[in-house]
């Protein structure tokens, strides 16, 4: 997939439709820095507003993709390598999160566990300020972790042991879940059974 490519054509795309760079942006409900950035080829547009980007500039999600009009010909050949390409992209993104994720949590875990060491240190001599900076580690360990698990649950979906359905569950029920590793018991919304779900980049 060529990012260059697929910008110019988005470029080309607006200008047909006597587009501008903001009022692309304000349909969308995005910055016209972020339009910007897609035509000079340094993001792609997110896959949650692709249909509606297509639909305004009058294009398929295969010629967005593409960089260009596809012929009727070569239309099967194109969306099967469109579809292999974005699926490499959505796995690069899972593994960036998750390593992110990974770093947050470890720097949360030993930030938190200098905060309480040094506190019990000066317990005796400084004893208000040990209290506050144990206090202060466990805040710390909290917020860090919970940053990690919302990236855990962006990083790909949650796979149901029972049918096999791949989802992303809401923030809420992977924050209250009980867990080992990123495994978590979740209700599966496609067979209503509450079970075990695997941690998987893809879907």
């Amino acid at each position: 997939m060529d990012q260059e490519k697929t910008g110019k054509f988005i470029a080309a795309c607006r200008k047909d439709m006597g587009l501008t760079q903001a009022a692309l942006a304000e349909k969308l409900g995005i910055t016209d820095r972020a339009v910007s950035k897609w035509e000079t080829g340094r993001s792609l547009p997110d896959a949650s507003i692709m249909i509606e980007l297509c639909g305004i500039l009058g294009i398929s999600v295969n010629e967005l993709l593409t960089g260009g009009k596809i012929a009727m010909e070569n239309y099967k050949e194109i969306a099967e390598k469109n579809l292999a390409d974005i699926s490499e992209l959505e796995k690069d993104k899972n593994t960036k999160l998750t390593k992110a994720e990974f770093f947050i949590g470890l720097s949360g875990v030993f930030i938190s566990l200098i905060m309480v060491v040094c506190g019990l240190f000066i317990a005796a001599s400084e004893p208000f300020v040990s209290i506050f900076l144990c206090i202060s580690g466990g805040i710390t360990a909290i917020v860090f972790e919970f940053y990690a698990v919302l990236l855990e649950r962006d990083s790909g979906y949650y796979e149901c042991q029972n049918c096999r359905n791949r989802y992303v569950p809401s923030k809420k029920a992977v924050i209250f879940s009980v867990h080992y590793g990123s495994d978590r018991v979740l209700k599966c919304p496609e067979c209503s059974k509450k079970c075990w779900h695997k941690k998987v980049i893809t879907k």
